[in-house]
């Protein structure tokens, strides 16, 4: 019983092993739109990144969160002379 089994499987694996042709597997313009699509994604997310960050970091300078506002008047390095 298990000869037969094995041998069915085996035909039908072998009935199944056909390689399309090159011309049948392509991506064709549904596969280009995807790929531009999450190109633009990307890029809207990185830009709304960037400017989250540049406001997070204006509102820290800002005293916002709890820290002292920074002093944009002075030098750099000015407290490293005490």
């Amino acid at each position: 019983m298990h000869a037969v089994a094995v041998t069915a499987v085996h035909a039908l694996l072998a009935a199944e092993d056909k390689k399309p042709e090159d011309n049948d597997v392509v991506a064709g313009w549904t596969g280009f739109v995807v790929f531009v699509v999450l190109i633009l994604a990307v890029a809207v997310i990185g830009w709304a990144l960037t400017r989250s960050l540049r406001n997070a970091g204006r509102a820290k300078d800002a005293g916002m969160y709890g820290d002292e506002p920074v002093d944009t008047t002075q030098e750099p390095g000015a407290d490293d002379a005490k």
